[in-house]
């Protein structure tokens, strides 16, 4: 696996970092660390493994390129290189070790041991993933500052830990506002030092087309020219995107793609006449960002809609009646198919407001033969449930607690997302810069006090993948937005997914969460200082 390295802010540490006079006694009792997500166990032994030049870092599968991550992360926290070699002959005091060794049943694919005694470090794990979730936990017990002497000590001890969900996730919505190749990147970055391993791109919508199309070319170039209030939009090409999906998958993250259908779907409307659906009404807040003389729908057969550069939703649709439907629906996801080694295809499904019900569960119908015809897994919003769903479909849940019960009755498996948790684009509290409240106003406490398992009754926990964060773009204009609506709120977020509920508690989190603000700080973050945290300085 190619590792696609990168000057990104993970980790990279401030001047003080690397100041060698501070006062800092080197840290011995494993237990105290600030590891999020919470590990299963963590034992300690009272003692310190020194980080010092030269250290060899073995790294028994060197093709996974695990070694070298590890070795460049440490690089930048502590200036101290690492030499890596495949094998040693001799153990010696210093050592950092990476074991990949199939033999712990209770590790799983993404489980690992962490050993860290006086004179070695020793990450074991069933699976190369296990070994990089070993890596961002050796990561955060590195300290960020030297001791007093100038060297950096790492409590002694072991640490075992698997995941509670296998579906950790979060979603980045690039068609209100596009993101660039490299924001994206950084994106992934964050997902990755907190074991996320889900990262769901929401590629088109009313506002932007963000994905090039090859046999349907206008989607991108002219669908994806704007975005909300304006400006001039994006797309990715299909070998960009191919780079994010190996980026990805390097940090053991799996691209989910999102076309939204049937509904939320005007930068296509706008790039293709043939598909314009006569019957829709244009949302009448006047934003439209298409020349004057395409105004509206339904202004002749086949005429283009204007793009539109507004926030209103579920007033767009596709039609069954026109014949180049579903030929374009086809070509779509089997283009994208064909670039997402991934099993899933997400199609959307949500608020379809102008789609007549008959034509909804028949274009839910149809997404699912044609997903799976090309070789996927669907997954759609909760909506999907009306439509003849059964095991091969995933439902998302976001609202309505009927629409994912009856998803999960009809065999389906669910993802939680309730957007009164962890909906990340609406607002801490009413003084926040950015954000939506139409769900609820979600301080960093209300994001971290839940439970996947028991958040719909009558939904076991055998019927749930997982968890995941949606963070929709309307008030997102650049990074430092989508830094601030994220953090502190992802982190808690992660540690829903990857640890044990019944290990879980707001008073001890909070006060890991604190102890992350240097880290934060260091990655230039200006996250959100909520009230309801001790922020260490």
């Amino acid at each position: 696996m190619k590792f696609y390295l990168r000057l990104v802010p993970l980790l990279i540490v401030m001047g003080a970092v690397l100041i060698q006079s501070c006062t800092n006694e080197p840290p011995t009792d494993l237990t105290k660390e600030s590891i999020i997500p919470k590990p299963v166990s963590v034992t300690a032994t009272g003692k310190g493994f020194l980080l010092k030049s030269p250290t060899i870092l073995v790294d028994e599968s060197l093709k996974d390129n695990l070694g070298s991550y590890l070795a460049t992360e440490l690089n930048r926290i502590t200036g101290i290189t690492p030499n890596i070699e495949s094998t040693t002959e001799t153990s010696k005091a210093g050592n950092i070790y990476l074991v990949v060794t199939d033999g712990d049943a209770e590790l799983g694919a993404e489980g690992y041991e962490l050993s860290i005694s006086e004179d070695s470090v020793t990450i074991t794990a069933n699976k190369p993933a296990g070994v990089f979730y070993g890596i961002q936990t050796l990561l955060q017990v590195v300290p960020l500052k030297s001791d007093k002497s100038g060297n950096y000590s790492i409590a002694t001890g072991t640490i075992r830990d698997y995941p509670t969900w296998g579906w950790r996730g979060s979603m980045l919505d690039v068609a209100r506002h596009f993101f660039s190749v490299d924001d994206v990147k950084r994106y992934i970055d964050m997902l990755s030092y907190y074991k996320i391993n889900i990262l769901h791109l929401h590629l088109t919508d009313d506002q932007g087309w963000r994905i090039e199309i090859k046999s349907w070319p206008n989607v991108a170039i002219h669908g994806g020219t704007t975005q909300v209030d304006g400006g001039k939009g994006g797309y990715y090409t299909q070998e960009q995107y191919k780079e994010l999906v190996a980026y990805a998958a390097a940090r053991y993250i799996t691209i989910v793609p999102e076309i939204d259908m049937p509904s939320h779907i005007n930068a296509a409307l706008a790039s293709y006449g043939e598909l314009n659906n006569p019957e829709t009404k244009f949302p009448k807040d006047g934003n439209y960002a298409g020349p004057v003389e395409t105004k509206g729908i339904g202004e002749g057969k086949d005429k283009p809609t204007d793009l539109y550069a507004g926030r209103e939703v579920g007033w767009s649709t596709l039609s069954l009646s026109k014949p180049t439907t579903m030929k374009f629906v086809n070509d779509v996801i089997r283009e994208l198919s064909a670039i997402t080694p991934g099993a899933y295809i997400h199609i959307g499904g949500d608020e379809a407001h102008v789609t007549k019900k008959e034509d909804y569960i028949e274009f839910i119908n149809r997404f699912s033969e044609i997903v799976k015809a090309n070789g996927k897994q669907m997954i759609g919003w909760e909506e999907i449930s009306q439509a003849n769903i059964d095991g091969n479909a995933i439902a998302q849940h976001w609202a309505s607690e009927d629409h994912a019960k009856e998803a999960a009755a009809k065999g389906a498996k669910i993802i939680m997302s309730p957007s009164k948790r962890v909906y990340l684009d609406m607002k801490y509290d009413s003084l926040s810069r950015i954000g939506y409240n139409w769900a609820a106003y979600i301080e960093v406490d209300d994001a971290y006090n839940w439970d996947p398992s028991t958040r719909v009754s009558g939904i076991n926990k055998e019927q749930i993948l997982g968890v995941e964060a949606p963070l929709w773009g309307e008030t997102l204009k650049n990074m430092d937005d989508v830094m601030y609506l994220l953090f502190p709120r992802l982190p808690g977020v992660a540690e829903i997914g990857w640890s044990p509920a019944a290990g879980r508690s707001w008073d001890e989190y909070k006060v890991r969460l604190g102890n992350h603000g240097p880290r934060m700080k260091a990655w230039g973050i200006d996250y959100y200082r909520s009230k309801k945290v001790q922020w260490s300085e």
